[in-house]
């Protein structure tokens, strides 16, 4: 019975209010369905009287009236008093002789104290609400009861069945929520969190009743500082949201003004902070979701939670999963929060540098240069977080413009007053003109993520940390959407009603209308096009961690982008640096997946990729490739042919034991993947490429613009050399895409890319020796040197190759050494330049870089490279093919022409004194590697030399097996 249970006593265990398994009831399981029914009834009527004792019967008060409330429990078999004499709390009962005395609260804590001493440390009288806790009211049956319900629920789920089915509406769950007394709201929360956490039992047809009840509960212990209070209620709260569509309904038309207040209230307070965050997700993520406005109101806070210093992983999960569905629900309405983000993830990624290099001392002169390249990022990335704020702020000005609202009640107020938005915002003028337009703001975001790319490019750190603070969801909404495409048609097309407006206006004043200066013809057309390239870029750098494989893996949507990128099909992304970053991304991903992951289970290694299978190829944004549409593109060698089906067996097998619907979905999403990627990628043997063509740019060049087409054979433009260069491969065919790949089929071919200005004034530029170095990493860790290589370069192009082939055999990198069988030479400074040895005499002018410095006549460094590569040859290890320039290049213009013209790598530097040597007629330095057609001398002996060595490995290969 109930009084058996009562002596056994007492408050209740429930500190840890959010926790899922409830603490040990002190109520039995096993509860009298008529026992619950009084409890019901006394909550749901506020109190039952005890029968007073006879006018001349004695009792504990002297023969007077007791002060206490008592419940009479049914067929007066069971009586339970409670009275207060001389500040004690004495429980009675009627029909027993042991009578237990209390002192308020410290004596239950005593017993606690023996019982868990641990837990009792953290009770106190206002934070876990007990039997006691409302004595001081006039009514303590109603306490008394909830106290007891609290513990039946907790005890077991025939008590809960009993519960639900004596309380069909859910009165009494309700008039304990809104009850004046805390314990009974407590307890009240505490009874709806068992019931609604209980999947046997019916969802209750006042659960939205109660859910409402439950979050002003909520906002208002958030107020009072009642932290205990708010946990409990926001414990039920939280699962009423996740399992009743009407709930969801109700919070979100009229609940969320009070959850803001409320997470604005409990900032310090990481549980309740949790719970709002998964609440909020819930509501979002649901089949209604937040609207523009609201999505706006809370972009202030998601993102802190996002970047919080307080902030748990999970409020971060759940912060950006809301602001993804933002951005997909509200595309360019929703570019200022997004921008936001980016210029947010900047900021902290600088503030992260500028900490570590602070705690980390002074630089090592030998790192000089990289230092200036690092500062250099440092500043562009410091002047772009500037530039994003002010984006923001002027993009959501034109909002602002537009609204009826004042500055203090704009949506994206919160979201403004963060930084580095605040000072931006504070200068700010409602009704003052802005020219900013989107293209303005597309051309922030660019800059945003090509500094963001550049600062992580080398800092595994910076790689781990964006990824953990959600920038995926930007890149993958840059990649697969046109945000400012679609913002820019909107723009256009305010403006053309606004000249409409204006020509009507001037027609009825019988006044000619003159051009808007804003019209649509003047706006500009954002680089939407670039904004592509450079996610696409980052998205490859970040494609070797586990985490980033992870989510790309479970993402169908995302893979059949890349895939159909890579191979030319999506409009607008036809650009050969997209297509190989799209390949590169893939080939990291399942290549990586499917050699090093243990097929059992979908969680990738979360150490870092260097600690994979060390065969596993690793494409580098530094590293391009060339037709990645190509059928050998799809085949790895390191890819398991049963792999697949073995993954989706035991992926299947693993989540029917979890029993998570959501993993179901992402191992779906991952087996449709990974399917895709095994019939793309596992082709067969005959499909193998038999040779690797790498392609080396030299100084101010690049990976594509130096091997394009030139309409003749010499330099015209004017300027430096290197903005020549720069101009030179602008327009034209890709020689190694469209020609050689047809001419030499199933052979891989690369074309890398690495630092190299030619004076000072152009930035930093890495020496010889640390470029190498850095170059032969990305070689090695891409699989080039498994297979016959060949290298083809351009001017210092050469010289990059020839130290690294030297650093590789320092290091025993012999794959690559004796993989090398050959190197063609597009004029290389084999012995120094004639260009290298002018800006020693006009240092002044032309401010040399150091890697110029290396090249001068006679260089010692550049004698004992050839040497090396001279003694390869002797070997019949490496064949060698060299071009050699004929015509001078013009270097600087001066007044009325050409001030200087040079010959800048001339014969006797360009022949290396072994292997064949071809002079190109008519033909300068820039132009010696971009042949006019096929029959130009400087491609038909390259193509006739690689298809010699191809030829000859692959009779060797033939012969070996």
């Amino acid at each position: 019975m109930l009084v058996a249970a009562i002596m056994d006593i007492v408050t209740s265990n429930c500190d840890r209010s959010l926790e899922k398994v409830p603490c040990k009831p002190s109520l039995p399981g096993n509860a009298e369905t008529r026992d619950i029914a009084v409890a019901i009834e006394v909550i749901e009527e506020g109190g039952l009287h005890m029968d007073r004792p006879q006018e001349n019967e004695d009792d504990d008060n002297g023969g007077r009236e007791m002060k206490g409330i008592g419940i009479k429990i049914l067929e007066g078999t069971t009586v339970l008093g409670l009275t207060r004499n001389n500040g004690l709390t004495k429980l009675e009962h009627s029909n027993s002789s042991n009578v237990e005395s209390f002192s308020q609260t410290s004596k239950t804590l005593s017993f606690l104290q023996k019982k868990d001493g641990s837990l009792a440390q953290n009770l106190s009288s206002t934070v876990v609400p007990g039997l006691w806790d409302d004595l001081h009211c006039q009514h303590v049956a109603v306490p008394f009861a909830a106290w007891a319900l609290a513990n039946w629920a907790m005890a077991s789920e025939a008590n809960r069945s009993h519960i639900q089915e004596l309380d069909q509406d859910g009165q009494a769950v309700m008039t304990a929520l809104m009850a004046p007394e805390r314990s009974v709201k407590w307890h009240g929360s505490l009874v709806a969190r068992l019931l609604l956490e209980d999947r046997h039992l019916p969802i209750n047809d006042s659960i939205s009743d109660w859910t409402s009840s439950l979050l002003t509960t909520i906002s208002q212990a958030s107020k009072n500082d009642d932290i205990p209070l708010a946990q409990v209620a926001l414990s039920a709260f939280l699962l009423s949201v996740e399992r009743s569509p009407e709930a969801r309904k109700i919070v979100m038309e009229k609940g969320l003004e009070l959850m803001r207040k409320t997470t604005k209230q409990t900032t310090k307070h990481k549980q309740v902070q949790e719970a709002l965050a998964r609440a909020l997700e819930l509501l979002s993520t649901g089949d209604v979701h937040l609207s523009l406005e609201e999505s706006e109101k809370w972009s202030g806070i998601l993102l802190p939670w996002v970047f919080g210093k307080v902030s748990s992983n999970t409020i971060g999960s759940s912060a950006t999963k809301i602001l993804s569905c933002i951005l997909e629900d509200y595309g360019p309405s929703s570019v200022p929060i997004s921008q936001g983000w980016l210029a947010i993830l900047l900021n902290e990624v600088l503030a992260s540098i500028k900490a570590s290099s602070s705690k980390g001392g002074i630089q090592p002169k030998s790192d000089k240069v990289k230092t200036q390249i690092d500062q250099s990022n440092i500043l562009f990335a410091t002047q772009t977080v500037n530039q994003l704020a002010g984006a923001v702020v002027n993009l959501a000005g034109n909002q602002l413009r537009v609204a009826t609202v004042s500055v203090d009640t704009f949506p994206l107020v919160d979201l403004l007053s963060l930084e580095p938005f605040a000072g931006p915002f504070q200068n700010f003028k409602k009704d003052a003109m802005s020219k900013f337009n989107v293209a303005d703001s597309a051309s922030a975001t660019l800059k945003g993520i090509k500094a963001l790319t550049e600062l992580c490019s080398e800092d595994s750190f910076c790689q781990n940390k964006i990824a953990d603070l959600g920038v995926l969801c930007l890149l993958r909404r840059f990649l697969l959407c046109d945000d400012y495409e679609r913002l820019s048609a909107m723009e256009a097309y305010d403006a053309s009603r606004a000249l409409e407006g204006q020509e009507r206006v001037s027609n009825v004043d019988g006044e000619t209308a003159n051009a808007a200066i804003n019209g649509p013809s003047s706006l500009q057309v954002p680089p939407t096009a670039h904004i592509r390239r450079h996610a696409a870029r980052l998205l490859t750098v970040l494609s070797k961690l586990p985490q980033v494989q992870k989510v790309v893996l479970a993402d169908k949507t995302w893979c059949k982008w890349l895939e159909d990128c890579a191979n030319g099909n999506i409009p607008g992304c036809s650009d050969c640096k997209m297509q190989s970053y799209a390949r590169a991304t893939l080939l990291n991903i399942f290549c990586c997946h499917h050699a090093g992951t243990d097929s059992a289970n979908i969680n990738l290694p979360e150490s870092g990729g260097a600690n994979r299978n060390s065969s596993c190829p690793q494409y580098n944004d530094m590293i391009f490739l060339i037709n990645p549409e190509m059928p050998h593109w799809k085949f790895c060698e390191n890819m398991d042919s049963k792999k697949v089906g073995s993954d989706k067996s035991s992926l299947v097998e693993a989540d029917s034991i979890n029993g998570d619907s959501s993993s179901v979905t992402k191992t779906s999403n991952i087996i449709e993947c990974s399917t895709a990627a095994n019939e793309s990628l596992n082709r067969s043997e005959s499909e193998a490429p038999q040779l690797d063509v790498v392609f080396v740019h030299g100084l101010r060049g690049g990976p594509y613009k130096t091997w394009r087409l030139a309409e003749d054979k010499a330099s015209t433009k004017s300027g430096l050399v290197e903005k020549i260069d720069e101009e030179a491969g602008k327009q034209g065919t890709f020689w190694p895409a469209e020609w050689l790949s047809a001419d030499l089929p199933q052979s891989r071919m690369f074309t890398l890319k690495y630092k190299s200005n030619l004076t000072q004034w152009s930035g930093a530029t890495l020496p010889l020796q640390e470029v190498s170095s850095k170059l032969l990493e990305k070689v090695v860790a891409a699989g080039i040197g498994n297979r016959p290589v060949v290298f083809v370069t351009h001017s210092m192009g050469g010289l990059v190759v020839k130290q690294m082939l030297y650093k590789a055999k320092a290091e025993k990198i012999n794959n690559l050494v004796n993989n090398t069988v050959g190197i063609v030479f597009y004029s290389c400074p084999h012995f120094g330049s004639k260009l290298a040895d002018m800006p020693w005499r006009m240092g002044l002018v032309l401010r040399p870089a150091p890697t110029i410095g290396e090249l001068r006549s006679g260089s010692p460094r550049l004698v004992e490279l050839n040497n090396f590569i001279r003694h390869l040859h002797k070997k019949r290890l490496v064949e060698v093919l060299s071009f050699c320039e004929t015509k001078v290049t013009p270097i600087v213009e001066g007044y009325g022409g050409w001030a200087l013209r040079m010959e800048i790598v001339p014969i006797e530097s360009a022949y290396p004194g072994f292997g064949e040597l071809v002079v190109l007629e008519s033909t300068d330095h820039i132009n010696s590697c971009k042949p006019i057609n096929c029959s130009d001398p400087s491609y038909a002996e390259t193509l006739e030399f690689l298809r010699k060595l191809k030829t000859r490995y692959s009779k060797e290969d033939d012969a070996s097996l």
